[in-house]
């Protein structure tokens, strides 16, 4: 989930010219940077040795996992989640969603050199089957309780032990610049929507470059937070907010992931307030 520059990586492209950003960035313009990581495993761990064995991809990622080598660079694993429902584009089909926040983009590039993080890249490289590593920067003025917001005991669908709140992110890449007022427009309709059914909005971020993909660009990355799978549903249905989204959302957007998540590491709003 760390995001490493490993060369000729089998589950990714290294974008050269934004590590080159980020590991030249000067000290007074530096600052915290949110990977985003979409994570796809391998049904069965496939090292590069030759070794026998029965553990699934997820299974050697979990072996991967640079928990040392980030607290060492200063990095905090703000989120995790396990993808519950995955629409639109259907490959890759993602399995897990984390975001690590550095302290500095220098940070994030330093730690690629570090002896204690390359020797469990075999794990990752045995477990993964595809990932993008989006460096983001938090939206500035996005509430995280818009003005109207319902408190989630007096919602239709609260969150219950059966189906608990629930984060939605979506992935977003604009036609052009211009499309971005197209999408407030949505936007500003899907809102008033969602409001009665407690929507909060996570965080919602901007994209300074995608490190490891598939060639692909994004334009932002945002998380919505919903007190249930079922109040989540009941908006995206919602025949005003489809009426909209046709004349408005599908008009502005050029690619798109949007995925229903449920967290087991939730820290994400903390961390940029």
């Amino acid at each position: 989930m760390a995001g490493d520059m490993a060369g000729a990586a089998r589950y990714g492209t290294a974008d050269w010219e934004y590590a080159a950003t980020l590991a030249t960035t000067a000290p007074e313009e530096d600052g915290p940077i949110w990977m985003v990581n979409l994570m796809s495993y391998r049904e069965k761990a496939d090292y590069a040795d030759g070794r026998d064995t029965e553990i699934s991809g997820r299974e050697a990622d979990d072996l991967y996992a640079p928990f040392g080598p980030l607290a060492a660079v200063g990095a905090e694993i703000v989120f995790v989640a396990d993808v519950d429902t995955q629409f639109l584009n259907p490959a890759p089909k993602w399995d897990r969603v984390a975001i690590v926040k550095y302290p500095t983009r220098k940070s994030f590039m330093d730690m690629q050199d570090r002896p204690d993080f390359k020797e469990l890249h075999h794990h990752k490289e045995a477990g993964m089957a595809s990932t993008f590593v989006i460096g983001c920067l938090p939206m500035d003025g996005i509430p995280f309780a818009p003005p109207g917001s319902v408190d989630w005991a007096d919602v239709p669908y609260p969150p219950t032990e059966d189906d608990p709140y629930v984060q939605v992110i979506h992935v977003l890449k604009f036609h052009e610049q211009s499309s971005i007022g197209e999408m407030g427009q949505y936007t500003d309709h899907a809102a008033k929507i969602a409001q009665p059914h407690g929507v909060r909005l996570g965080a919602w971020f901007q994209v300074e470059g995608t490190i490891m993909g598939d060639g692909r660009g994004w334009d932002q990355v945002r998380f919505n937070t919903f007190p249930s799978r079922k109040a989540f549903l009941e908006v995206v249905f919602n025949p005003e907010r489809l009426k909209a989204q046709a004349e408005h959302r599908e008009v502005a957007i050029a690619d798109t992931y949007t995925m229903i998540l449920r967290p087991f590491i939730d820290h994400l709003r903390a961390s940029i307030d």
